[in-house]
């Protein structure tokens, strides 16, 4: 068995989410390579050699490949795939872009969202916004997958490696999409996918400048900021922010949800965190039943409180 990984690359960066997929395939077993693209990637390349279980590191470089287009790379990725018994990506939204065109392409299956791996053809994975943990049987040749990076663990980086490189490109030219702009929200906050603490907010919260009561808390529990749909979708809070079924999935250690009801698409994306704790008026609000800790309370008197107490420490 072989395993080709397909790395997340952000600014010309290998993502920490790629660590969690390289461990997912130590759990298949067999030999695993990498495939990374951008333009001058001597830092990727060097952070993917540095990854304990890597044997080869395949090389797209080139201005084409600055930007990750699926278009671009799909063909890369096809003409590689027959030296591998299983191709690995991401749940995020990268992945899930690629690796069905790279499916349909080889006419295979793609599972997506797995979550922990039972035998080189058996997995399981989220359905009906986590609602559901399914196993499933994969026939196809070559197996398809996108993993959810927050149930796997970080695999190790080790001393200098012997991983060897190997450049990649492709005749085809794609002309179906070009990259034309991206806009993301800047922050000092850490990254929400890979932080520690998250401090969502909810609907509860009224407004956006209500919202402001969530960063102040954030700022003084240096914690990542997040958001329900909800939230999202009245105006408070950037997209980034939004934690849930149709937005990041994130795994702290600590998640503290306020004024968020707790709806399923929501939950799914914060399940997996090691302790939730959740501030709401409502005593029958859903979030209740995936907290660790819960407390029935106006949030517009106790995070103040709260916010005291800790400048006070």
């Amino acid at each position: 068995m072989a395993t080709l990984i397909i790395a997340d690359c952000e600014n010309n960066q290998l993502a920490p989410t790629t660590g969690s997929v390289i461990s997912a395939a130590q759990e298949i077993g067999g030999d695993i390579d990498l495939f990374v693209s951008g333009h001058d990637t001597n830092d990727i390349v060097s952070n993917a050699q540095s990854i304990a279980g890597v044997r080869k590191v395949w090389v797209a470089e080139g201005e084409e490949y600055a930007h990750p287009l699926a278009e671009s790379l799909t063909p890369l990725v096809v003409n590689l795939a027959p030296q591998y018994t299983h191709i690995l990506a991401s749940a995020s939204t990268f992945g899930k872009n690629l690796l069905p065109r790279i499916a349909a392409v080889l006419d295979m299956a793609v599972v997506s969202d797995v979550c922990k791996i039972i035998a080189p053809h058996v997995y399981e994975r989220y359905c009906y916004a986590g609602n559901i943990l399914a196993t499933v049987k994969n026939h196809s040749a070559i197996q398809v997958l996108t993993i959810r990076t927050t149930a796997f663990s970080h695999a190790e980086k080790k001393a200098p490696s012997s991983a060897s490189t190997e450049s990649i490109s492709s005749d085809s030219i794609n002309e179906q999409s070009r990259f034309m702009g991206i806009e993301t929200h800047q922050s000092d906050r850490p990254d929400l996918t890979i932080a520690n603490t998250v401090i969502a907010g909810g609907r509860g919260l009224g407004s956006k400048e209500n919202f402001s009561i969530i960063e102040t808390l954030a700022h003084k529990l240096n914690a990542a900021i997040g958001a329900s749909r909800a939230a999202v979708d009245a105006g408070y809070a950037p997209n980034d922010w939004q934690v849930g079924q149709t937005g990041k999935v994130v795994a702290p250690k600590l998640y503290i949800a306020i004024g968020i009801s707790g709806a399923i698409q929501h939950t799914a994306g914060m399940k997996d965190s090691q302790v939730i704790v959740a501030i709401n008026k409502d005593a029958d609000a859903p979030i209740f039943q995936a907290a660790d800790y819960g407390l029935v309370a106006d949030l517009f008197k106790v995070l103040p409180q709260f916010i005291e107490l800790l400048a006070a420490r």
